[in-house]
């Protein structure tokens, strides 16, 4: 027997095509978001656990918001105090919160993504209460700290409100309109952070954990909408007109740190203590990253959930082959 009778040559073998190996099928994303609200979850619960519960966590707290010497208070000694108090006051409106909740209503009516608009709006009310409970649950111990004080504050809930109701946002507008208001809703989060710090109102960890349980029920609410039944992802193309933009918003990025760089850091390292600074650039700089994160997460859904399960909207791709036949 030859060798080369054992195998047939010039033919192919029938059956259905075999994937390679090295082909992996892509994730879905709402697992993907269901990992970051885990991981979102597990680092809320660890920052509790180290700055309210340790002794190195307090200590940390205290040292970068010192207990005033004047009154016992922890309102910072800066000529801050009173515009971070406007701030607190203007976004603690009821007023304001109901308009901008029935705004994302609104765009979420205009853009036909009305479930996507309620569920923003049932996650800023959840964000609020979950955080008020926390605060009302989570004891605090006596570690004997100079300066420290058994008040729980953790986490914050003014952050976690802001944090919520940005995301909100990004639960019924386009992805070109995600970018373009991230970051300065991210400035935003980051200043009513830094407003209840300098009023002394929350410490460090207690924005720290705002910023992420509203990052974290954010990521279940957007799971949750991409295993919707006819959720569908949004189209994305890597044209020249969609690179020509996104260079747009790189230079508007660029343009907008180096202001910051240049003009904000040093007037605050030159109104506010060193520690308080640091802390602010923190919670700056965790709340870019953090939301960033997630927007980029969700860059390629659309959240077109329908109202009914049974007939969801028909793409593009079925209406043509449809046209075709």
């Amino acid at each position: 027997m030859s060798i080369g009778s054992l195998y047939s040559v010039g033919r192919s073998t029938p059956g259905p095509a075999r994937p390679l190996p090295h082909a992996r099928a892509a994730v879905p994303l709402g697992l993907r978001l269901l990992a970051a609200a885990l991981c979102g979850l597990f680092t809320l619960t660890l920052t509790a656990a180290v700055f309210v519960r340790t002794y190195p966590g307090q200590w940390l707290d205290g040292v970068l918001l010192p207990r005033a010497e004047r009154g016992g208070g922890y309102e910072q000694q800066t000529v801050l105090v009173g515009p971070a108090k406007t701030v607190l006051a203007t976004f603690g409106s009821p007023t304001l919160i109901a308009a901008l909740l029935g705004v994302v209503l609104l765009v979420g009516v205009l853009r036909r993504r009305l479930v996507a608009g309620v569920v923003g709006v049932g996650m800023v009310v959840c964000v609020v209460l979950v955080a008020g409970a926390v605060k009302s649950q989570l004891p605090r111990p006596d570690l004997g700290i100079e300066s420290s004080t058994t008040h729980n504050s953790f986490p914050s809930g003014h952050v976690a409100a802001a944090t919520a109701l940005l995301l909100a946002f990004m639960l019924v507008l386009p992805g070109w309109a995600r970018r373009w208001l991230a970051v300065p809703g991210a400035a935003g989060v980051a200043v009513i952070a830094s407003a209840t710090m300098i009023a002394g109102w929350h410490r460090f960890s207690d924005v720290l954990g705002g910023v992420l349980l509203g990052v974290t029920v954010f990521c279940l609410a957007a799971a949750a909408l991409a295993a919707w039944p006819g959720d569908r992802a949004a189209a994305g193309g890597a044209d020249g007109g969609s690179l020509w933009r996104r260079l747009a918003e790189a230079g508007v990025g660029l343009v907008g740190l180096v202001w910051a760089l240049v003009v904000v850091v040093p007037g605050l390292a030159a109104s506010v203590q060193r520690g308080l600074l640091v802390a602010i650039v923190a919670t700056a700089a965790a709340t870019m990253f953090l939301v960033g994160a997630v927007v980029f997460l969700v860059r390629s859904t659309d959240f077109a959930v329908p109202l009914s399960a049974r007939s969801p909207e028909p793409s593009p791709r079925s209406t043509e082959a449809r046209k075709i036949s």
